[in-house]
């Protein structure tokens, strides 16, 4: 094969071949009697490995060391090792698109499609300009695909269902500005605590909820008073928990 012919071949550029070269990862091949270069079987497997290696993510030094530790393998070990990962990535890609077909099939929020569940419960909540609110939505949006997340949706759906958390949201809109010192932080704190239906706090670890790195990063999305106030919520959805549980 020929430099381009390879190329084509494993799906990369006769510039990123010859790159290849420049680095040491890809072996120069014997030439032929008019000076080009002639590639084999054995050469395209090795460049296959180094493109997929590369797309996921490895540099270039990393993937001259798996490369070492492959030196010596059989071909055809090497071979049935691709093929292995091709049947994986031909699985990952029917997946993604089995989870694009259940996105496309349920509802479809202002920006983009979620799944039915979070779409039955963002159904279920009323209209609102409340800021606090989308953000809130924002935030059950980054769940979609975590475990436990369809169950936590629908333990949600009473809470969306209430009107009265319409007037929760805008009361920590109204702290947007606030110092974190605001007697409103903790009146509100303890009313939102009491809203959280039961069984949203079953889904809860036994010790409460935890503010994992995560959680601190959600904190950061707010302003001061307000991520006060979801501190406060935190600590007192744990006593809650606490108290169910020793009930």
């Amino acid at each position: 094969m020929r430099i381009g012919e390879i190329a084509a071949l494993v799906g990369v550029t006769s510039r990123a071949v010859r790159h290849y070269h420049h680095v040491g990862l890809l072996p120069e091949p014997a030439r032929r009697a008019n000076g080009y270069r002639a590639y084999s079987v054995r050469d395209a497997v090795l460049l296959a490995r180094i493109r997929r290696l590369t797309e996921l993510g490895l540099g270039l030094d990393e993937v001259r060391d798996v490369l070492a530790d492959d030196a010596g393998r059989e071909l055809v070990e090497v071979l049935g090792e691709l093929d292995a990962d091709l049947a994986r990535q031909e699985h990952e890609i029917r997946e993604r698109r089995r989870r694009l077909a259940e996105l496309l099939e349920g509802p479809v929020s202002a920006h983009e499609p979620v799944s039915p569940a979070l779409g039955a419960l963002l159904g279920a909540s009323p209209d609102t300009d409340s800021p606090a609110a989308a953000k809130d939505r924002e935030h059950l949006a980054l769940l979609e695909g975590a475990d436990g997340a369809e169950e936590m949706y629908a333990a949600l759906q009473p809470l969306a269902e209430d009107p009265a958390v319409l007037r929760l949201y805008e009361r920590l809109d109204e702290l947007a500005a606030a110092p974190v010192d605001d007697p409103r932080i903790a009146p509100l704190a303890a009313d939102l605590a009491a809203v959280v239906p039961a069984g949203v706090l079953a889904l809860f670890p036994s010790d409460g909820p935890v503010m994992t790195g995560f959680g601190e990063a959600l904190l950061d999305d707010y302003a001061p008073a307000q991520a006060a106030v979801v501190r406060l919520l935190m600590a007192g959805l744990t006593a809650r928990v606490d108290g169910e549980r020793n009930r």
